[in-house]
């Protein structure tokens, strides 16, 4: 039997792509390992679907001052000598690598034993974690064009990213009994980012007047930031998190208002919903999601609002246009050729697997 390593961690962004391949690795006869940090993210979640997991230590590689920067590559180097004992002991036909700095060691080790490594990143510019293992990877796989300037190009591959197919099997007339509305208005889908987003958040809520003549609203506004005075809102619903109903609530929704993480925007392409997106200021982040969103908007999939542009009449004006003109995005988004990332990158590993000397 075919065996492969999955990694990478830190976020659910590192991790969820993984997920979404688990079927067809599974449909195509792997054997499927997991390695990712002792306590991240990624184990309760690669646990939950019932995949051998193992952790290695960790450490973060800091493009800023920081006094952990002296004592985290020793743990860097003790992940190294781990995954490398994993190497020797699961013998994988190949790794696979979604990022985040757990996958730094794995991909060295793995290379070291003459194993193929795929990397994946998600982002339109390559995070550091990335870059360190580049050297090391078969293949770098990616889900914007831009993005191929910034790699070695004879191991850039173009994919897109792999979303959970679960989502594509949404029921609409089960979300709208379980948000209580009609059938008589359109529904707009707010998605704040997995810890919700409090500017994004204010924005919407003081908009709500003018939204719900047109709109009906759901909101996902991350833990802790419900607001009890809207409750019973007619035609509002909002929720801290959403996990077994989300692909209901995507079926129901006619646009999204959401920020703009690499896994988030390709889930609203696949799933071919007009969306704004509001991405996370440079202040806040490397400025990743400011160039997802740019390039998103340059294909033609979505409209995008800058957090210094968010007025609440720039917003509702943007919601309305987006809606008015929703079949014009849908169309752009049912062109592109980054819709079978699964098939893509599954095809990338076997076919790499294959070339592989035994």
């Amino acid at each position: 039997m075919k065996r492969i390593i999955l990694t990478g961690g830190g976020t659910a962004g590192h991790v969820t792509p993984n997920i979404a391949l688990l079927p067809r690795l599974k449909e195509l006869g792997y054997d499927i390992h997991y390695i990712g940090s002792y306590e991240g993210i990624e184990k309760k979640l690669i646990e939950e679907m019932q995949i051998p997991y193992y952790g290695i230590s960790s450490g973060k590689l800091r493009r800023y001052f920081d006094l952990k920067n002296f004592s985290d590559p020793f743990k860097v180097l003790k992940g190294y000598a781990e995954a490398r004992r994993l190497m020797k002991k699961l013998k994988p036909d190949i790794v696979f690598s979604k990022g985040g700095f757990v996958a730094v060691p794995v991909v060295m080790a793995a290379n070291r034993a003459h194993i193929p490594v795929i990397c994946h990143e998600s982002d339109m510019t390559p995070g550091l974690a990335n870059k360190l293992t580049a050297p090391f990877a078969t293949r770098i796989c990616c889900n914007f064009p831009e993005t191929v300037k910034y790699l070695p190009a004879e191991k850039a591959v173009l994919t897109g990213s792999p979303i959970r197919q679960e989502l594509k099997s949404g029921n609409k007339d089960v979300a709208r009994v379980f948000c209580g509305f009609t059938s008589d208005k359109p529904v707009l889908l707010i998605i704040g980012g997995s810890l919700g987003s409090a500017n994004v958040n204010a924005a919407i809520r003081g908009i709500l007047p003018q939204l719900l003549p047109d709109f009906q609203v759901i909101h996902l506004c991350g833990k802790g930031k419900l607001d009890p005075s809207l409750n019973g809102t007619e035609g509002y619903v909002q929720f801290e998190y959403i996990k077994k109903e989300l692909a209901d609530l995507f079926a129901l929704s006619d646009i999204v208002v959401s920020r703009a993480g690499a896994n988030a925007i390709c889930e609203l392409l696949e799933l071919r919903k007009p969306a704004l997106l509001i991405p996370l200021g440079s202040n806040a982040s490397r400025g990743d999601q400011i160039l997802n969103a740019e390039s998103f908007r340059s294909q033609g999939f979505c409209e995008v609002l800058t957090e210094d542009d968010l007025t609440p009449d720039r917003l509702l004006s943007t919601i309305h246009s987006l809606y008015d003109n929703r079949d014009t995005y849908i169309q752009s988004m049912e062109k592109s050729q980054l819709s079978n990332a699964i098939s893509s990158i599954t095809d990338l590993i076997e076919s790499c697997v294959n070339k592989s000397p035994k």
